[in-house]
């Protein structure tokens, strides 16, 4: 699952626009003031976690898109990733 697959995925689970963001994909213009974030990581690989108050927690680290894809769908839905 890429992160165009993510998030068609995550809407259609319900869950709204304002939870989530995906870099290059799903950015919210103004920033909700609470979300999770899927982006790639300094240095390389990717990232999930949460933005709070301003501020970006990263919960996990991923090597590859996918896996961080798996991850994010995981903790907002608390579902394995769908095949």
């Amino acid at each position: 699952m890429d992160r165009h697959q993510v998030r068609a995925a995550l809407l259609a689970a319900g869950l709204s626009p304002d939870a989530f963001a995906l870099e290059g994909v799903h950015e919210q213009v103004p920033v909700p003031p609470d979300f999770w974030f899927l982006r790639r990581a300094p240095g390389g690989g990717w990232e999930i976690g949460l933005y709070e108050r301003g501020g970006y927690d990263v919960r996990q680290r991923f090597g590859t898109e996918e896996e961080a894809c798996a991850g994010l769908w995981q903790a907002l839905t608390g579902r394995p990733a769908p095949p």
